[in-house]
């Protein structure tokens, strides 16, 4: 069984698996491990334990980072800012539809990632060959969506606060409309959606998932004008006439066959009876000479 600890490269970021190699580390440590970008200073988030099946081969931690790691990582945030500068620059060049959002440089200087944001799908190999020949490396582009934006770039939301996603939200969960009605709040897109232009993360905070089927049975039995357009259709089918029901069908609604087959013939008797038509004398007007 190997021995394993959880490292995380980001902030708020996602929690990988390594095998720690005979390396002695701690929670808190900074280690250099190769993950699928290339050589990356990474933090240690959960202690050394073992695993018996993994689920997909493990990357090994290579050492713990020095002095000379932490420099170098501070050299590449130059590096950083330098790539993003001229992607600008050539996206304006080339007339792209296109925002790069942050960019990313290996440790050991062998690949650039670029994260951009676009409404549609965008063709820059001409812009890779642009950023290859100023820098001589590696460059890969990477699309992201609003959500993943605001995250990189981070903000303050409505609340005052820093956003979640940039706190302690290492994933995005789906959010849906129905959780802001459960909750009564006013549908309003505006104060229902944050910086990313989505609803906020914090609809499903106070949504819980074994009180899903007993919001949806109260709501169901308070038939109101008000409620949503499954509950009015609802009340539709109950406004049914009583008439056009069989015996069987009104002994469950409480109406024995001998009162409804009364009531049919009532209701043929009274139909059967002409209305009685009273005319109206006409004055006659006296003609005019």
């Amino acid at each position: 069984m190997p021995e394993v600890i959880g490292i995380r490269f980001k902030s708020c970021g996602k929690i990988y698996d390594f095998e720690v190699n005979g390396v002695e580390v701690k929670k808190g440590d900074l280690v250099v491990a190769e993950s699928e970008f290339g050589l990356t200073i990474g933090d240690v988030v959960i202690e050394c334990h073992t695993v018996e099946s993994p689920e997909r081969e493990l990357k090994k931690v290579l050492r713990r980072a020095s002095e000379e790691d932490i420099q170098q990582q501070q050299e590449n945030v130059k590096l950083e800012a330098e790539a993003k500068d001229f992607c600008i620059e050539r996206i304006m060049a080339r007339g792209l539809m296109m925002k790069p959002v942050s960019t990313e440089v290996t440790l050991d200087k062998k690949r650039i990632i670029i994260y951009f944001t676009a409404e549609k799908r965008i063709d820059f190999r001409e812009l890779v060959k642009d950023l290859a020949a100023k820098f001589k490396t590696r460059i890969e582009m990477r699309q992201i969506g609003v959500r993943d934006e605001a995250k990189l770039l981070g903000g303050i939301g409505i609340c005052g606060r820093e956003l979640c996603c940039t706190r302690f939200l290492t994933f995005f969960e789906p959010i849906s409309i129905k959780m802001a009605k459960q909750q009564e709040l006013i549908l309003n897109t505006g104060k229902l959606s944050g910086l990313c232009g989505r609803l906020m993360c914090c609809l499903g905070y106070e949504h819980g998932e074994d009180s899903t089927s007993e919001d949806i049975a109260s709501t169901e039995e308070e038939t109101t004008p008000s409620d949503d357009i499954d509950t009015l259709e609802i009340v539709a089918s109950l406004a049914e006439p009583l008439e056009e029901k069989s015996g069987t069908e009104a002994q469950t609604i409480g109406i024995t066959p001998q009162q409804s087959q009364g009531t049919k013939e009532q209701e043929k008797q009274g139909s059967s009876q002409k209305p009685i038509r009273r005319r109206r004398k006409r004055r006659r007007r006296p003609h005019k000479k």
